[in-house]
């Protein structure tokens, strides 16, 4: 079957980060940006939604088109982009955040544009429950695959409308500190298993450098199986440069494996090879600043990857 279009919608940001080991400004960022550049690995054309100002840099522009990625649905505001700056200290699993300026993403209404409304895998990067729901009402594909994935501010801030959003779902994913908060225990498949209940036919909970887990079937009536559970491991790294965009990466890759696969209607089998898909992409992004590794990689690099992951997995 003939690759199915993904249609991303989420932030477009400029990162600023510092590590132990270095620092940089004026990066790629944004859950958007990193998951349509992961997806156009897999599919093409991959569809960008958000919203950029005056100040963004026109040669990251430039790289997510010539990966084909579209930028018809990016709104260009006379306001200031949305920026983050943040660090990162000995453990990569703890950071402070600096600075956020929303800017251009305060008022910020999601528009899909009619020709790429009908695109039927659907991904919503974090951004506002509210910024997701608009993106679902401008999304007309049927049938349609819809992935989403969220951050433990909107639990805080707007819990109500993201149950809301994930009463849409097919496809959840959240990662395990906001798996635990959302659902109130510390027990991450119970956690999957009530995540499961809030409606979404399939649920990820991203576990950093120790992988990930898909959960699916019948909430009231789930047991581990290997028909409902699927535990993945992490591409063993040495060096962490900068995580950032790692779970953005994961999302886009697994959205763009699902969509090469021609069709709305994925067996758990193919989300479980989604999950690797996206282990396996998002373990490179982790390698260099921004998406620096990740724009230069060829599929041979991906392929190499992957069968070593493959041997070192097995038992």
């Amino acid at each position: 079957m003939p690759k199915l279009p993904v249609i991303v919608g989420g932030t477009i940001a400029i990162d600023n980060v510092i590590t132990p080991q270095a620092e940089a400004k004026d990066l790629l960022g944004g859950s958007a940006s990193y998951a349509a550049l992961a997806a156009s690995y897999f599919t093409r054309p991959v569809h960008l939604v958000g919203i950029i100002g005056h100040d963004y840099p026109q040669h990251h522009i430039d790289m997510l088109e010539a990966h084909g990625v579209t930028l018809d649905g990016v709104e260009r505001s006379e306001g200031e982009s949305f920026t983050w700056s943040g660090e990162y200290h000995d453990n990569m699993n703890d950071r402070t955040t600096h600075r956020v300026g929303l800017n251009v993403l305060e008022s910020w209404q999601v528009k899909v544009p009619a020709a790429i409304s009908t695109t039927p895998i659907v991904v919503l990067a974090n951004m506002s429950p509210d910024n997701q729901l608009q993106m679902l009402a401008g999304s007309t594909a049927s049938p349609r695959f819809v992935i989403a994935d969220t951050m433990d501010l909107w639990i805080n801030i707007a819990n109500e409308r993201l149950h809301d959003v994930l009463k849409e779902l097919d496809l959840f994913v959240i990662n395990e500190g906001e798996a635990r908060e959302f659902t109130g225990t510390a027990n991450l498949i119970l956690a999957g298993k009530r995540l499961l209940a809030k409606g979404p036919r399939n649920v990820i909970i991203k576990l950093g450098e120790f992988g990930a887990m898909l959960f699916t079937g019948d909430s009231e009536n789930w047991e581990v199986s290997p028909q409902t559970f699927f535990r993945s491991a992490a591409f063993p790294l040495h060096e962490v440069a900068d995580p950032t965009g790692a779970g953005d990466t994961f999302l886009g890759a697994l959205a763009g494996y699902l969509a090469s696969l021609g069709k709305t209607d994925f067996s758990f089998d193919d989300i479980r090879q989604a999950v690797v898909k996206g282990s396996i992409l998002a373990s490179f992004t982790c390698e260099e600043f921004s998406t620096r590794k990740l724009q230069s990689l060829t599929h041979e690099d991906i392929a190499t990857r992957e069968q070593l992951f493959k041997v070192l997995t097995d038992w």
